[in-house]
């Protein structure tokens, strides 16, 4: 979460939301592909997002991981941990209420962590909002 912690629980959840889509707009601007957002919420005391995404390469995913950086340390937000052996295929950014899984396509696909968690809230990761008429 980001260093300032006092509000109502609504902004901490408001804060962390906007967290979430700051860092997928990152992942986005390095071609991450198949941004999915895992809205845990209640349903897991592990985190409160999963954030994954898919990577073409070990050198695209070291590059995914380090735009993430980015945008965390530009935030303030804590990175409690991270597996940065891209080698592997799958990559860990732990930053506290958002785990974000970084994979390779075949990895992705063994794994299928939506799958696992598939009483989270998915939802895709759309870097174009929609038009306030839209939403009316």
């Amino acid at each position: 979460m980001t260093e300032t912690t006092t509000g109502t629980s609504e902004e901490n959840r408001a804060a962390t939301a906007e967290l979430v889509k700051a860092c997928c707009r990152a992942l986005d601007g390095k071609k991450a592909e198949d941004i999915k957002i895992l809205h845990l919420g209640s349903k897991s005391t592990i985190a409160d997002y999963f954030v994954i995404a898919t990577g073409t390469s070990s050198p695209h995913l070291r590059a995914l991981r380090i735009a993430l950086e980015k945008e965390l340390d530009s935030r303030k937000a804590s990175i409690l941990g991270m597996d940065a052996n891209g080698d592997c295929g799958w990559m860990v950014v732990d930053a506290d209420v958002i785990i974000f899984h970084l994979f390779t396509k075949p990895l992705r696909e063994r794994y299928a962590l939506e799958k696992l968690w598939k009483d989270a809230d998915i939802a895709d990761f759309d870097p174009v909002p929609a038009p306030v008429s839209a939403m009316m």
